[in-house]
């Protein structure tokens, strides 16, 4: 039997998004799932650090990054970059009359809350979006969850993560929003 993976510290992590494609070798992908759309297409890796979103159309690639900071990624076409820690946001006006926002939270919980929002992510997860169960690190504890639901209007995408660390009784909160602007 393989030994579990371990998440990161979650003070290691940082939120980054890319005009570019990114390579899987890079990644430790746990899960995978793509969605052709009529107007673009999206990819979702789950990993062990968090996630990697891919958005791309004819004419714009976006990836969405949450991994650990020493992750060697490229530099090229980095469009954001933010530790992750505490509520931030942000938004780009991207070409094509693309436009991206993100907003993540991350909250640590007492024990008993945490234990809840758990059992809530992953009851809501095996009925919609993409839930990867990571393997516990010991018999009785809780395993870590990576969940991601896209919601689709149109003109736009909505994008909600949410990356459990029983460890640390922390969720770590992402949401995104692309929109393509009619020309």
């Amino acid at each position: 039997m393989a030994a579990p993976l371990v998440r990161p510290p979650v003070a290691d992590l940082v939120f980054q998004v890319y005009a570019r494609p990114l390579h899987p070798e890079l990644f430790d992908i746990l899960a995978i799932r793509q969605i052709r759309h009529a107007d673009f297409v999206l990819t979702v890796w789950i990993t062990r650090t968090g996630h990697v979103i891919a958005w791309e159309n004819e004419d714009v690639h976006l990836s969405e990054v949450a991994t650990t900071a020493e992750q060697d990624l490229p530099k090229g076409k980095r469009l954001l970059s933010y530790r992750l820690r505490h509520e931030q946001c942000a938004s780009l006006d991207c070409a094509h009359g693309v436009r991206y926002q993100a907003s993540f939270h991350v909250e640590t919980l007492p024990p008993e809350l945490f234990a809840h929002i758990h059992d809530e992510i992953l009851a809501d997860g095996s009925k919609r979006g993409f839930l990867h169960h990571f393997s516990p690190h010991a018999r009785l504890a809780l395993a870590p969850l990576g969940f991601v639901l896209a919601e689709f209007r149109p003109g736009c995408l909505f994008l909600s993560t949410f990356h459990t660390f029983p460890g640390e009784h922390t969720v770590v909160k992402t949401q995104s929003l692309i929109e393509k602007k009619p020309a």
